[in-house]
């Protein structure tokens, strides 16, 4: 199946109250959890951020990192605004407008760098990927987990009608949309290589989602 792009930025009032409100718990508990198990810790940068569901999780997991939370799109960075004003972690997450793929810090800023589920948006991932890696500091951690496109039309509809049962047509479209727009683990190795990233390991997690990640050393 080929990749059919996504917008970059979902960036409707629609789009990131529609994502806000699907129920992220299960991968974003999964997510943080394969993040501090590749010993993520302190200064954490969480590129594409969303509605800040991944920031808040990384605070009460670990009660002392502090996360800046990048995202590209001015609506979903709404939503995370209120989502952090109504948490007790307002303190330690910082919200910042920019572009994942060239954020302007300096090298090696950060122990830790993620980013959950942004890279099928992206449709060029290679400036993405060189970014991820410069701005962890050496010996820091990186957990890039984003969603796989199926090898057909038949398996994507099966992933949809299995992992978004609850959800309605338009969250249901977004799922679907995502899927058909994301890479898969042999191109996901292929662009790491080619990226600085070979030390970097593919794992495939579950039955949609990828994880290119490097353990702190």
């Amino acid at each position: 199946m080929e990749r059919i792009l996504e917008p970059e930025a979902m960036d409707t009032a629609e789009e990131a109250e529609g994502y806000d409100a699907m129920d992220h718990s299960g991968p974003n508990g999964a997510f943080v959890e394969r993040l501090f198990e590749l010993g993520a810790r302190g200064r954490i940068l969480d590129l594409g951020c969303g509605p800040a569901q991944v920031p808040l999780l990384i605070c009460e997991r670990c009660p002392d990192s502090t996360v800046l939370g990048l995202d590209l799109a001015h609506h979903m960075l709404r939503v995370a605004r209120r989502n952090v004003a109504a948490s007790p972690h307002a303190g330690r997450v910082e919200l910042l407008h920019g572009d994942a793929k060239s954020v302007g810090l300096e090298d090696g800023s950060f122990d830790a760098v993620c980013s959950n589920t942004i890279l099928h948006h992206i449709p060029d991932p290679r400036p993405f990927l060189r970014e991820a890696a410069r701005l962890v500091r050496p010996g820091g951690a990186l957990l890039i987990r984003d969603l796989f496109r199926p090898a057909t039309r038949e398996r994507l509809e099966e992933l949809v009608a299995l992992h978004a049962a609850d959800c309605d047509d338009y969250q249901r479209g977004l799922f679907g949309a995502s899927l058909n727009a994301a890479f898969t683990p042999e191109e996901l190795r292929a662009l790491a290589d080619e990226c600085g990233l070979g030390h970097a390991e593919v794992v495939v997690d579950t039955d949609r989602h990828v994880s290119l990640q490097v353990r702190a050393s």
